[in-house]
């Protein structure tokens, strides 16, 4: 076997993106949806991971520049590995930390050149507006979070089913 420099390995190592989001809900179990300016369709809290941050730090930055509160990130209740899609050319592994239930809109000053509005779904309704692919996240969550235990998703399926 040939030795290769750790330079030219890594270079040949495939390269993705990183996202994190928020699951929030109420004391009605209805989930936290932000409906962000420059895109269609409404989102969980969150962003990506900027380089060299970790994905639990980043969940916590976009709460604060998203909903202008300090929300403590606890655990991780699911990750989803999704292949290149549209626009994206790479592969994005998205984690969803589990951010507490808090009373309805508890004091968030949401910016307006980031976000249109923010509101608590029932989590039927929370799916009918996120796109198809981060739909499965909503239920992924919900029951990691009462199971103490995360869920691995990829592409949105649960990977037992794939």
């Amino acid at each position: 076997m040939t030795w290769t420099e750790p330079s030219i390995w890594y270079a040949n190592l495939p390269a993705f993106y990183a996202a994190a989001a928020a699951f929030i809900t109420d004391q009605d179990g209805k989930v936290l949806l932000v409906k962000p300016t420059y895109r269609d369709h409404w989102s969980f809290p969150g962003g990506y991971v900027e380089e060299g941050e970790y994905p639990h730090v980043a969940c916590a930055r976009e709460i604060q520049e998203e909903l202008g509160v300090v929300l403590a990130v606890k655990d991780l209740l699911v990750v989803d590995w999704a292949p290149p899609a549209g626009q994206r050319p790479r592969s994005i592994i998205s984690f969803t930390f589990d951010c507490g239930i808090v009373p309805d809109h508890a004091g968030f000053d949401i910016p307006s050149q980031e976000l249109d509005d923010l509101a608590f779904f029932r989590p039927s309704e929370a799916e009918q507006r996120l796109p198809e692919n981060v739909v499965p996240r909503v239920r992924a969550a919900m029951k990691a979070r009462v199971e103490q235990s995360p869920v691995y998703l990829a592409g949105g399926s649960d990977r037992k089913n794939r």
